[in-house]
């Protein structure tokens, strides 16, 4: 990735090498990449070729205000799922007219919140839900608009955990319900129908899964007219995936393939959207990894090297708490030293601090040879990394810094143990 790059035998982001803003902010450290964030909302936005539509940037995948901010400035909406990330969303400066509420269990307090505040849209999930909405609007006087979510039995790959179109997973309704839920929508006083939402599923590569759900999502609004329900929009959904394996090249460096088959979120788009064109329209999409995750990098320091019989292992100073996507998913973040040394690999597993076996970044994976003191970068961690932090073993979060250029700037201070 261009905005993160070696020069001579030195990591840099930007103009900033990121072994001096680990010794100024410590780690472990959350960094971004200003530039590279803006860059990864324009290239989607280009790839709709100037025809109309809607970006919601799922705000679950990175919800740091400053972030947010500049997302919001590049004029994407926001998808939330919940009071606080609505708040955020908010205080980052989106209109409310450009933030949808999407989610399986939104309480009454937060569906109230977000009527008040006036938002585009709700996307239900259920038939109770719809009359809770309705009788929640109804209080206060207004409509809610709302998009039925729908599940397509779309088997789209990956992790079981990250799977959200399946008639197994607890997501959205099946065509019929929803087709049904639209219909009883339209005679509800405070109720106005915009259209359909679909996501089926998160860190999808491979076309073939997005275009079967562009299909049926065409076949289905192509149904839902013809039976008089006035549907207008159609919100995809995301997952587009993003290249973990790789990105960083140097001859000091061990050589990592390719995922196969990946295609950018850019291309995803260009792929599907002439399908949903067909059904006459708008059409949303909701990119959240596709959007931060490169940008984003955590910083950590070699505490010990330790070997046994069986494993080498460099113990830092993340662990599982502060990015939990290799354990929880057994993610995979390549692995670079800040400084490159001599160039001489070796085979390890690379662990946190923490009291658990589950807590490793990796796992006999070959890395040039590093030494206490020394930093490691894990790459592509804009995403679901501090939102899914946690203070287990009583472990104060990180801090994150922005890059601009030359310039790094605290965007969230480290906790002290103090706030714990």
């Amino acid at each position: 990735m261009e905005h993160f790059s070696y020069r001579g035998e030195e990591f840099f982001c930007e103009d900033v090498s990121l072994r001096e803003v680990a010794q100024q902010f410590g780690t472990p450290l959350y960094i971004y990449s200003k530039q590279a964030l803006v860059d990864s909302c324009r290239q989607i936005e280009a790839a709709f070729e100037g025809r109309e539509h809607r970006t919601w940037y799922a705000v679950k995948a990175n919800s740091n205000r400053a972030l947010l901010s500049i997302i919001c400035n590049e004029g994407l909406g926001a998808d939330v799922n919940s009071r606080g990330e609505l708040y955020l969303a908010l205080e980052a400066g989106f209109p409310p007219a450009k933030i949808t509420f999407s989610g399986v269990g939104k309480r009454d307090d937060e569906i109230l919140y977000a009527l008040e505040k006036g938002i585009e849209a709700f996307n239900v999930e259920s038939e109770e839900e719809l009359i809770v909405l309705n009788d929640l609007a109804r209080q206060l006087g207004i409509t809610a608009r709302i998009l039925a979510r729908v599940y397509l039995n779309i088997d789209a790959g990956g992790h079981a955990y990250v799977s959200t179109s399946l008639k197994q997973n607890k997501f959205g309704m099946s065509l019929d319900d929803a087709g049904r839920l639209l219909r009883s929508a339209q005679g509800l006083p405070h109720i106005e129908v915009r259209g359909i939402h679909s996501h089926i599923g998160s860190q999808i590569t491979r076309p073939e899964p997005f275009v079967a759900a562009a299909e049926l999502l065409s076949r289905f609004v192509g149904e839902l007219h013809r039976g008089g329900i006035p549907v207008g929009e159609i919100d995809f959904g995301g997952g587009f995936g993003v290249q973990y394996r790789g990105y960083v090249t140097h001859p000091l460096l061990p050589v990592e393939e390719h995922e196969r088959g990946t295609m950018s979120a850019e291309e995803m788009v260009k792929t599907v959207f002439p399908v949903l064109l067909k059904t006459g329209c708008r059409i949303s999409i909701q990119p959240g990894r596709s959007i931060v995750a490169q940008p984003g990098v955590l910083v950590t320091r070699v505490l010990y090297r330790k070997m046994t019989e069986a494993k080498t292992f460099i113990i830092v100073d993340g662990g599982m708490n502060d990015l939990l996507r290799p354990s929880l998913y057994n993610a995979h973040h390549q692995i670079v030293p800040l400084v490159l040394g001599s160039g001489s690999f070796e085979t390890v597993d690379v662990v946190g601090p923490l009291c658990e076996t589950g807590d490793f970044f990796a796992r006999d994976r070959v890395l040039p040879a590093v030494h206490r003191g020394e930093y490691l970068a894990l790459m592509g961690a804009g995403a679901y990394g501090f939102v899914l932090s946690s203070n287990y073993n009583a472990r104060p979060r990180p801090a994150e810094v922005l890059i601009d250029g030359a310039t790094a700037t605290c965007i969230r201070e480290r906790e002290s143990v103090e706030e714990l």
